[in-house]
């Protein structure tokens, strides 16, 4: 084992491409689309309680029965019942805030499980003020084993089973709850309520992100951008993410379109059907998912109102799967039907998906090339050598085109050798056909194995941006003996660009440059992408290292 399988990596890769800045503009959006607020500890408690009740009583209550009986034999704890565990364990489930800890016996706690621990039973006493605390304090010394001693010999081996046992319960609460409740449910920003992630989270700085390649990054550990299990493809996410970029023509559109398919609901129960909350998931699922020219719109509709069954079910507002609503599916549907085949928001959709789309695909190269670079194994989910734009499964698990992709492959080869100037202008003018992704992941992974002691071995070290466009950077070198590697990735560029779709070339970056470390400076540079070759002193105008393609790597 060397760390995860990629999704803390994917988690604050796509955080990267979303616009700290506008997250107080999304949340009045949200709240006033919606036209309620919403409290996120709440939602949180309400979606772990619910699971614990609903999916997993068994589990507590057999945890809860094990804890007993340990208990009995112990006169110091024999006044805790089982009904009074089995609630002090549920509330403590329900305040943790990670999937689960890795405690495995007394003096085998890491400060990380440590501090998590104490956290969820102080949240869990301030939730309960009228529970005496004893009963906190004795489940917080009995999960750190702080308390081990004071059980007769001959419970300690069935404490520490129970311990142990009991943290497995922990991680499927979360995904539960969480993955498959309240992320269906908290609609504010959809890119981001992807797996192992945070509702609270909107975005991340590039420090931030230097960060976790500097002090969290396992060497060997697997870097994901898509798997079996994510909620939407890492190209879908990206183009969402560009939303956080135009929040104000954002905020319009989805304010239009209400008005322009208010007919299209239907009442059941009394209430309009599909609810606002639905409608603004609706509204980002068409804007991240569809590609125009390619998918046919009866099978892409038919995809998107799967789509809608499986998030209506697992938000368990209005539907569920043990006590389906079929009255509420069907609206849905026919909402989605309906809209989809309405000339008037079709012609304002297609025309803003045209520019939303475009700087998904720069996110999307970006990211890219992040997971083929930093510290780690990349691992490409197969379909996503191209674009894809899959939701969750059973959507992520259509079959693959191989045979177009090796033939395309084949292609970009004998273009580059012929002519890659020419080759590299061809494909950032049609990148709507997903070549210029896989030209960067074949191009990329091909140096990696002809560099593998620098990718296996070497380290990470940010490298400085100045200048006006600073923020719009991320910059890096990997080192291993006398090998450097300096990547230069692009971020936000729907701002730095004003919204126009354009790549991010030459004049846009103006007076930015990075201010290159040791062994960089003064010496010839060659980026990899493009067979440009460059000589830089101290400093590396962003002018010149990207004045024809909008990424590098030198």
């Amino acid at each position: 084992m060397h760390g995860t399988t990629g999704y803390d990596f994917m988690y604050v890769v796509n955080n990267l491409f979303v616009n700290q800045a506008a997250e107080a503009a999304f949340d009045a959006l949200y709240s006033r689309f919606i036209a309620e607020p919403t409290d996120l500890a709440s939602l949180s408690d309400a979606s772990k309680k619910l699971v614990l009740t609903q999916s997993l009583t068994s589990e507590l209550e057999a945890r809860s029965a094990e804890l007993a009986r340990i208990v009995e034999q112990t006169r110091r704890y024999r006044g805790f019942t089982r009904n009074s565990l089995a609630f002090g364990l549920s509330e403590f489930v329900a305040a943790l805030e990670i999937y689960r800890t890795y405690i495995t016996g007394p003096g085998q706690v890491s400060d990380r499980d440590r501090a998590y621990v104490d956290a969820a039973i102080h949240e869990a006493q301030a939730r309960n003020p009228l529970v005496p605390s004893g009963l906190f304090e004795f489940l917080r010394e009995t999960l750190l084993m702080e308390n081990f001693e004071s059980f007769p010999g001959e419970q300690q081996a069935a404490l520490r089973r129970f311990v142990m046992k009991f943290q497995q319960i922990t991680g499927p609460v979360m995904a539960k709850s969480m993955e498959d409740t309240a992320f269906y449910i908290y609609n504010r920003l959809v890119s981001l309520n992807e797996v192992g992630g945070h509702l609270n989270r909107f975005g991340a700085s590039v420090e931030e992100f230097h960060a976790h390649n500097t002090n969290l990054a396992y060497p060997h550990a697997m870097l994901s951008s898509s798997t079996h299990d994510t909620k939407r493809s890492e190209d879908v996410r990206a183009r969402i993410n560009a939303l956080s970029e135009l929040p104000e023509d954002w905020a319009r559109m989805v304010e239009r379109w209400a008005v322009i398919n208010a007919d299209a609901k239907t009442e059941v129960n009394g209430q309009l059907a599909p609810s606002r909350n639905d409608e603004y998931l609706i509204y980002q699922t068409l804007l991240g998912a569809y590609q125009p020219g390619m998918d046919e719109d009866a099978a892409f509709l038919e995809r998107i109102i799967t789509y809608m069954h499986k998030a209506i079910n697992e938000a368990k507002r209005h539907s569920n799967w043990i006590n389906p609503n079929a009255a509420y599916a069907q609206a849905v549907a026919d909402f989605v039907t309906h809209i989809w085949g309405s000339l008037a928001f079709r012609e304002t959709f297609d025309a803003f998906l045209g520019r939303v789309q475009f700087f998904g695909w720069m996110n999307a190269l970006g990211q890219t090339l992040l997971k083929l670079t930093c510290p780690g194994v990349p691992d490409i989910y197969q379909g996503n050598e191209l674009w894809n734009f899959s939701l969750v499964d059973p959507d992520n698990r259509r079959p693959v085109d191989f045979a177009q992709r090796h033939a395309l492959l084949d292609d970009l080869h004998d273009r580059e050798q012929a002519d890659r100037a020419a080759l590299l202008r061809d494909l950032l003018a049609t990148p709507e056909t997903g070549a210029i992704k896989l030209y960067l992941t074949a191009r990329t992974l091909a140096f990696r194995r002809q560099h593998e002691a620098l990718f296996s071995q070497g380290d990470y070290a940010p490298v400085a941006v100045e200048g006006p466009q600073a923020e719009h950077l991320c910059a890096f070198v990997r080192r291993h003996a006398e090998a450097r590697l300096l990547v230069i990735v692009p971020r936000l560029t729907a701002i730095l660009m004003q919204g126009e779709p354009a790549a991010a070339l030459g004049e846009a970056w103006g007076d930015t440059r990075l201010l290159l470390p040791e062994g960089l400076a003064g010496q010839p540079l060659e980026n990899v992408l493009t067979g440009e070759r460059v000589v830089a002193g101290q400093h590396l105008p962003l002018a010149a290292a990207l004045a024809i393609w909008p990424l590098a790597v030198f």
